[in-house]
């Protein structure tokens, strides 16, 4: 049998070819099997000014849509009394909100919203009592989501 010079590099750039997707696959394998990247380091304690108390400002977004209908202002208010108020007694802020969202289903709702501001120390126990207000608001009112926005800040009454 007698190979020629176009058999031979025909065959070679086969080769070539082959060991390329062999060491594209063992790349992407292996990166695979790595370990998760490191999550973005939070930033370092918030430095206030002298008499400035450095809390977490909590803004929870409550749609007023459900099923069926719509939350009912005696609704809210009874939300409000029974379940956020004695978590977070010493104060709060509500605002009647308009809003829109895009849920499960795909479709961009428009609805009412509460938009609730809170301050509170960074502790357990707060975060617990801020997942249980959305997770009851959500249970109450046939729910997806409820909007969580959370940052350090320096607050100080006047």
């Amino acid at each position: 049998m007698t190979t020629t010079l176009p058999d031979v590099l025909s065959r070679f750039q086969g080769w070539v070819q082959e060991t390329r997707l062999v060491g594209t696959a063992t790349v992407l394998l292996l990166a695979g099997c790595g370990p998760n990247p490191a999550p973005a380091p939070s930033p370092g304690p918030l430095s206030c000014a002298v008499g400035d108390s450095a809390l977490i400002r909590e803004t929870l977004y409550f749609g007023r849509n459900r099923p069926g209908g719509t939350v009912s202002d005696a609704e809210w208010q009874r939300f409000l009394t029974e379940v956020v108020t004695p978590r977070f007694p010493q104060g709060l802020t509500v605002l009647e909100a308009s809003g829109q969202w895009q849920g499960a289903g795909g479709v961009v709702q428009q609805e009412r919203s509460q938009v609730v501001t809170i301050f509170h120390p960074d502790n357990e126990a707060a975060r617990r009592s801020i997942r249980e207000i959305a997770q009851e608001y959500k249970r109450r009112f046939q729910q997806e989501a409820v909007l969580r926005e959370r940052a350090p800040s320096c607050t100080r009454l006047e």
